[in-house]
């Protein structure tokens, strides 16, 4: 009788390591929209030369960048985001 040959057994990830590696990458996606919207900040914050008009369209460009990276999302931006970059804008350019 001939031995069966060992093949290697090929299993699928475990449903944890899927898991994990969705929550990573998005994680990463936080990391990098959190440091995006840093700098628009700062940007508008501490850039004498720009106008009310650059900051609001630089504003809105990082808004469709968030909402790129996070489809579906325009409530969380509406929550978190908007109120930072309304206080900033008023504060930067005595807006009431």
């Amino acid at each position: 009788m001939q031995k069966p040959m060992d093949l290697p057994e090929v299993t699928p990830k475990p449903a944890i390591e899927v898991a994990r590696a969705n929550d990573a990458e998005e994680a990463k996606l936080i990391r990098r929209l959190q440091m995006m919207m840093n700098l628009v900040m700062q940007t508008v914050a501490q850039d004498g030369s720009l106008t009310i008009d650059e900051a609001s369209q630089m504003i809105a460009d990082a808004r469709a960048a968030a909402l790129a990276m996070f489809p579906g999302k325009e409530l969380a931006y509406d929550l978190i985001w908007k109120p930072r970059f309304q206080r900033l804008m008023r504060e930067r350019f005595r807006i009431m």
